[in-house]
């Protein structure tokens, strides 16, 4: 049973100020998920945009569906269908007199108290990392090679995205891994360095020493914003889960970019992490990348506090 609502929803969205968002939300989604599913009907694959779909598990049709996000109350006949939702349940009369809902009318809001007694794991977890991250200096002295350290000495492992071909060659490959300083702090990054690379990077992330390690400079912590936005679930408005989504597909981009593989027949110029120029190219724009992150993160953190407040 939903738990019993201590105050009136923050928001109150009448039918023609909420469906526009709705419909507006589909339609941005509809503008990176529908090339993704017509290459996966078709048995295709694409090294750069399959990646927020295939490596996360949020899927085209979840991250279509429109939320408000926590404390927003949806007015109107259409909004009644989310009953059937998880999480969504309909205001009480008090909430309705409070809110100055007409008698009548459909109302519906999250169940925030229900939904985060179900969670309690996922939000503490979300805030330390969130917290933790944000609370660290920047570092921006990796240049990408954690790519680099997952194909090294692929003569023996084999490459990992094997229609691919390594932009230097093997040999060449292998050099750039051999004459660089590599310190990933991303576990999940980390997790995928052949087993000869691995003893080469200067820290070795686990799992559980996560929350010790992120830090806003790291492309991969800054991509994983959708991933927090998207295990927050229907507490994080659909708006900000979008501009994570939209941060981690450009943040891939240029990892791949920056990646040992020839991404030329796919359009994509390369940033020769190896010259001084390529370096100084991957850090302007991990720079910019973690600027941007840093204003989601925040918007995230402040998201959390009706959660974390109900945990309370």
């Amino acid at each position: 049973m939903p738990s019993p609502a201590l105050a009136p929803p923050a928001v109150v969205l009448a039918k023609d100020e909420w469906l526009p968002r709705a419909r507006a939300h589909a339609e941005r989604v509809a503008a990176f998920a529908e090339p993704f599913v017509a290459r996966r009907n078709a048995g295709k694959k694409h090294p750069v945009e399959d990646f927020l779909y295939t490596y996360y598990t949020h899927k085209p049709g979840q991250l279509a569906r429109w939320h408000p996000g926590a404390g927003v109350a949806l007015v109107g006949h259409d909004a009644v269908e989310r009953l059937g939702w998880k999480h969504y349940r309909p205001l009480t009369d008090a909430e309705r007199a409070a809110a100055g809902i007409p008698d009548g009318a459909p109302a519906v809001v999250l169940d925030v108290p229900g939904y985060a007694a179900g969670r309690e794991e996922t939000i503490r977890f979300c805030s330390v990392i969130l917290r933790g991250t944000a609370s660290r200096p920047a570092q921006f002295g990796c240049f990408g090679l954690h790519e680099w350290a997952m194909v090294y000495r692929s003569e023996k492992f084999g490459i990992r995205h094997e229609y691919l071909p390594l932009r230097l060659g093997a040999e060449g490959t292998d050099r750039v891994v051999e004459e660089h300083r590599i310190r990933c702090t991303h576990f999940d990054a980390f997790r995928f360095y052949t087993p000869d690379a691995a003893p080469r990077n200067e820290l070795q992330p686990t799992r559980a020493t996560q929350r010790e390690l992120e830090q806003p400079g790291c492309l991969h912590a800054n991509m994983d914003l959708y991933k927090w936005a998207y295990k927050l679930g229907p507490a994080v408005p659909s708006e900000l889960l979008m501009d994570c989504f939209e941060l981690a597909w450009r943040v891939r981009t240029m990892d791949m970019q920056a990646s040992p593989y020839d991404l030329s027949d796919w359009g994509y110029a390369p940033i020769p992490i190896e010259t001084a120029s390529g370096k100084a190219e991957y850090v302007e724009a991990q720079r910019g990348f973690a600027a941007e992150a840093a204003v989601l993160r925040q918007r995230l953190t402040t998201a959390l506090a009706p959660l974390e407040a109900a945990l309370a």
